[in-house]
């Protein structure tokens, strides 16, 4: 019984020390994959991994992080090396950059270095985090300077990518320079989000920060109070369809001794096929990575993405859908500036859509704006952009307020009563 037990020892002990060697050689096929799902994600940013020593209960990463700019060619490399750690079911990777977290000469974190931890579980799970103390960075060639302080930023993914979390915490922002200081405190992100086909993800984002105070010289200090942006899209029918919504909202306005508030706008998108969408914005970047047209070959790939999105608008129109900003209205001194506006689709039969000769033929829409009269009267620079609306009766007077109400149909825009012919763009 006594040897019983001791084999039964032996081989726990056994197993419990080949599980952190299992779990780095998962975590290893992790970050493979992981940079290789980077890469080919978006073009800013490239991983390569120098060189992954995997031991029994630790590893070392080291490896270089690429920022481009696809437009200009630019590119920035950042160094880094990591050491890892294996547990029974994760690891925990220490990143910290290759030279330290400040350039040589300079101390950019007075009060202790930043922590950045990437922590992954074998079952799929991996939380990143930035622990950032205060930071203060200047120029002295430019006499700008950026203060931060502590903040903690957080990446949650799982269900192999499919689902991400997101929250950053950042007590207060400054930047400063010779022609503006700005100042930015209490800032909070969230994000919850779901991945439902191509670049398109459903869920909810939320965006807070209690002030922005903006200082330039020989200008009265501006502040906004209670900045809010919610973002949120579902899927319906059978994830074919998606609905999202943009909300942002502005407690109060500060300047020049006055104050005004609230402000709030939406914007909306109804209705819009999730298939049509992804060829959309495949063409669009498609477009965006080719080089000048140069040659003939170069000329037929750019008339393919071309033909691309035409084919990916005219799908999306057929379907049918509706964008628009449902909900407008913007406080000033005088006033609310009021409106809405919406344009629409709808969706077509087979036939109907062989048949169709233009996108614009069938775009219906409805839009109305209403400010107060004194806000033209009393701001000579406001004046000189509505005088031309009043002269054609684009914003007519109403009691104390000047209005445009306006109806779009068979490519044409009425606007109380003017009729506006609409060109046939697309």
């Amino acid at each position: 019984m006594k040897k019983t037990w001791m084999i039964v020892g032996a081989a726990t002990l056994a197993a419990a020390g080949a599980l952190p060697w299992g779990v780095g050689y998962i975590t290893e096929l992790q970050w493979q994959q992981a940079t290789e799902e980077v890469n080919r994600a978006q073009p800013f940013v490239r991983m390569e991994t120098s060189d992954y020593r995997r031991g029994l209960l630790a590893s070392q990463v080291d490896g270089v992080m690429v920022f481009s700019n696809p437009e200009t060619g630019e590119s920035h490399r950042w160094n880094y090396r990591a050491d890892v750690t294996h547990g029974v079911t994760g690891s925990l990777l220490a990143f910290e950059p290759e030279g330290g977290w400040s350039p040589e000469g300079s101390d950019w974190f007075p009060e202790g270095d930043p922590r950045l931890t990437l922590e992954t579980r074998w079952w799929g799970k991996a939380v990143l985090e930035l622990e950032a103390p205060l930071m203060t960075m200047s120029n002295v060639a430019t006499g700008e300077s950026l203060v931060t302080s502590g903040g903690l930023a957080r990446l949650e993914l799982s269900n192999a990518g499919e689902k991400s979390k997101a929250l950053m915490v950042w007590p207060s922002i400054s930047l400063s320079g010779p022609e503006m200081d700005v100042q930015l405190t209490d800032i909070h992100v969230e994000q919850d989000m779901t991945h439902l086909a191509g670049d398109i993800w459903v869920g909810g984002a939320s965006l807070e920060v209690g002030a922005v105070q903006l200082d330039q010289p020989a200008v009265p200090t501006m502040r906004f109070h209670g900045l809010n942006m919610k973002t949120s899209s579902e899927a319906s029918e059978n994830n074919t369809r998606l609905d999202s919504t943009v909300t942002v909202d502005l407690q109060e306005i500060e300047h020049g001794g006055q104050a005004y508030g609230p402000h709030h706008v939406a914007f909306a998108v109804d209705d819009l096929q999730v298939a049509g969408w992804n060829t959309l914005t495949e063409g669009i970047e498609t477009l965006q990575a080719m080089p000048a047209a140069d040659d003939v070959g170069d000329i037929e790939l750019n008339m393919a993405a071309m033909n691309q999105i035409n084919a990916a608008v005219r799908d999306l129109a057929a379907a049918g859908f509706s964008v628009g900003i449902p909900e407008l209205s913007l406080a000033t001194p005088e006033g609310a500036i009021t409106g809405h506006g919406e344009i629409r689709h709808p969706q077509l039969t087979d036939a109907q859509k062989a048949g169709m000769l233009m996108v614009m033929q069938q775009l219906t829409g409805d839009f109305s704006l209403s400010l107060p009269r004194t806000l033209v009267e009393h701001y000579p620079e406001i004046r000189l952009q509505m005088a031309p609306l009043i002269k054609e009766g684009l914003l007519v007077p109403e009691g104390d307020r000047l209005v445009m109400n306006a109806v779009m149909r068979d490519l044409v825009l009425d606007v109380n009563g003017t009729e506006i012919p609409l060109p046939p763009l697309f």
